[in-house]
């Protein structure tokens, strides 16, 4: 058989589709297969007719129509799936041919694999995808890692199919992220912050839909002014989108008959569980994960409600002495400095992996890739590639000059919702969790002197000084003063 194809694509669910459709539309040549055989008749006579796409019906077909060196990429469900379909083709190739990843995989699988298959020789490839289908179909942000040497053999085809930005629009948002799990590992905390964001929305909704009373018709005047402001971002766009969708069976606007339990897929949890592994106080990230779990909780929240009080009249009183424009625009400083502190958190949380890893990831070319295509994508994405050009070893983006203004003018918003959310009772989790962060990270002493004695009184785990180097331990009880009655 002549080998005529340019890379192999299995996994014909809508994301590899849109991915074969979106290569071929770049003038390459692709090979389709998919375990149920049906799929790969229905793409090639439906979505895929006329173009080059090559139809396989087994294993064996699909890696003979393949050009050396072999490029056989994976959109398969993470886990047991992705290890059954690599052990499945593995004995297939040779060495030099390449495995590529482009599912939501768990960094450390990717790891495993890389280094089992390297065993082989076979080179491989663990890509994050961000950008859905829509992405998917005319340019994702694309996140490779692995296996350096793959890189030239893949490159130009990823860097063709993915987003362009630039004031040329002809800047992929693609580029080499680094060895290891690294693609896959950013692409996870990528996945975190995008449910940092999507948090800190909803609560922006919660506090102008809740607090104030805004109908859906002004909320997406709110949200289309804001973003076309340094909010811009594809999250706020569609937001905006959402509030204009009536529901054809009711009447109501969509957004009201849907039922207020959020799911998951589990890259947010990862991200803060790894957090926590390299000590890195990513709140916010954590917080929102566990906001969605609340929202799960629907009947025991139905039954809570019931019974536990809140503050009273208080919202009341609130709506009759808050300005809305001003409370709006409260709203807005809170959502925006929020929105830099989950960045921050998340580029920092990348930072420690790197180095515990040895990745060297570039922040500032990571913030370009994320600039388009991918569902975090921001305007402000730019003002974090150029906090980087200026310090390539910035330490945090807060530290930043631009953002360190940016966050200083919002202050005053943001401490006011946080406090007006409190009296009138409604959660403002990720909001706190960005503002409590701030104020920790920016504090010189913390109480948590105090907690250290704590230690040592119940566990002898000893204490550091301020005065001098060393560990130090006391006999608390023994130096104590004997206890008052009270």
């Amino acid at each position: 058989m002549n080998a005529q194809c340019d890379i192999g694509l299995i996994g014909l669910a809508v994301m590899g589709q849109n991915l074969v459709l979106n290569m071929a539309d770049r003038g390459f040549t692709v090979a389709a297969y998919n375990r149920t055989t049906r799929k790969v008749d229905e793409f090639i006579t439906g979505p895929a007719k006329d173009k080059s796409i090559v139809g396989c019906k087994s294993p064996q077909e699909f890696v003979d129509n393949l050009k050396r060196p072999r490029r056989v990429m994976l959109m398969v469900k993470a886990g047991d799936p992705v290890g059954q379909t690599i052990s499945q083709f593995a004995p297939l190739l040779d060495p030099g041919d390449i495995i590529i990843d482009g599912g939501n995989s768990y960094y450390k699988d990717t790891m495993h694999r890389l280094n089992e298959l390297e065993e082989r020789g076979i080179l491989f490839i663990g890509t994050g995808i961000s950008g859905g289908e829509e992405g998917a179909r005319h340019g994702p942000s694309i996140m490779p890692g692995g296996a350096k040497a793959a890189w030239p053999h893949v490159q130009d085809i990823f860097q063709s199919i993915a987003a362009k930005v630039g004031p040329n629009n002809d800047v992929p948002c693609c580029s080499w992220v680094g060895p290891g799990g690294a693609g896959h590992y950013v692409k996870m905390v990528h996945n975190g912050i995008e449910y940092g964001d999507m948090q800190l929305i909803c609560e922006a909704y919660s506090l102008m839909k809740d607090g104030l009373g805004l109908s859906n018709e002004k909320l997406y005047d709110v949200f289309g002014r804001w973003n076309a402001g340094e909010l811009d971002s594809y999250l706020i766009e569609i937001t905006r989108d959402i509030f204009s969708v009536v529901d054809p069976e009711t009447g109501n606007a969509l957004v009201d008959m849907i039922l207020d339990k959020a799911g998951q897929k589990g890259t947010g949890k990862w991200t803060g569980q790894h957090a926590l592994d390299l000590g890195i106080p990513t709140t916010l990230i954590t917080e929102a994960v566990f906001a969605r779990c609340l929202s799960a909780q629907k009947d025991k929240r139905v039954r809570a409600g019931k019974l536990l009080s809140g503050p009273g009249d208080a919202l009341k009183a609130f709506r009759k002495s808050v300005d809305d424009e001003q409370f709006i625009e409260a709203v807005r400083q809170a959502l925006y400095a929020s929105k830099i502190c989950s960045y921050a958190q998340g580029f920092f949380q990348i930072q420690a992996a790197s180095t515990e890893y040895g990745w060297d990831i570039n922040c500032g070319e990571l913030a370009m890739m994320w600039r388009g295509g991918c569902i975090i994508r921001a305007a402000f994405l730019d003002r974090i590639k150029e906090a980087f050009d200026r310090n390539s070893g910035l330490e945090n983006i807060l530290l930043d000059s631009f953002f360190r203004v940016a966050v200083a003018s919002s202050q005053e918003g943001w401490r006011q919702v946080v406090s007006s959310a409190a009296r009138i009772g409604l959660p403002t989790p990720a909001i706190s969790a960005a503002l409590n962060y701030y104020d920790g990270y920016r504090s010189e002493r913390l109480p948590h002197n105090l907690l250290q004695a704590q230690r040592d009184y119940f566990g002898a785990h000893t204490y550091e000084r301020v005065d001098r180097e060393g560990a130090f331990h006391t006999e608390w009880i023994q130096m104590r003063r004997e206890p008052k009655e009270y």
